[in-house]
């Protein structure tokens, strides 16, 4: 688990050279862009608990049959384990958001998730599309597009932030399907 610095420092010493080029420009930029890093992790984590439950709220919306007997979130311990497993994807995307590097998401989340969750009977499609859900309301706050909850954030484009918090989400639908 590396973050960006770590990464290009290890790359760099295992060609026998020094960081430079292209790497210290990308380096550079992903200090310049630290605030904006900031602000994205910061309104995901305070709005997890909103993401999530919309996220569950749209799943069971999409699909009533998840509440029924027998279904992937019938009982309060299944609906509870759902939004604790949201909460954890966020909380992995938030720290991958703040490295620049995805591998703390892959080796501490998304290690094993499929099969956790196909050994529990949870239904894989469900899971994937609150993910999506998820990421587009991480995206929206991201990029302060989210409806009713406009904050105040450092100027700039945030395009790229927003796609790579984008790529997050889909690593864990991948991981997922």
């Amino acid at each position: 688990m590396l973050d960006a610095f770590s990464k290009a420092v290890v790359a760099a010493d295992s060609a026998g050279g020094f960081v430079g080029g292209a790497d210290l420009e990308a380096l550079k930029g992903f200090v310049a862009d630290g605030n904006k890093r900031l602000d994205a992790v910061n309104f995901i984590a305070s709005n997890a608990s909103c993401i999530v439950t919309d996220a569950v709220a749209g799943i069971v919306c999409e699909s009533p049959g998840l509440t029924a007997p027998g279904g992937g979130v019938y009982t309060n311990r299944k609906m509870a384990a759902c939004l604790r497993d949201g909460e954890i994807v966020l909380r992995y995307v938030c720290y991958a958001v703040l490295s620049g590097d995805s591998s703390v998401l892959a080796d501490r989340c998304l290690n094993g998730l499929k099969e956790t969750y196909a050994a529990l009977g949870v239904p894989t499609g469900n899971t994937g599309r609150a993910v999506g859900i998820m990421k587009a309301a991480a995206v929206a706050f991201v990029t302060n597009t989210a409806s009713q909850r406009k904050e105040s954030v450092t100027s700039g484009d945030c395009s790229s932030l927003a796609a790579e918090v984008g790529s997050y989400f889909d690593a864990v639908g991948s991981a997922i399907s």
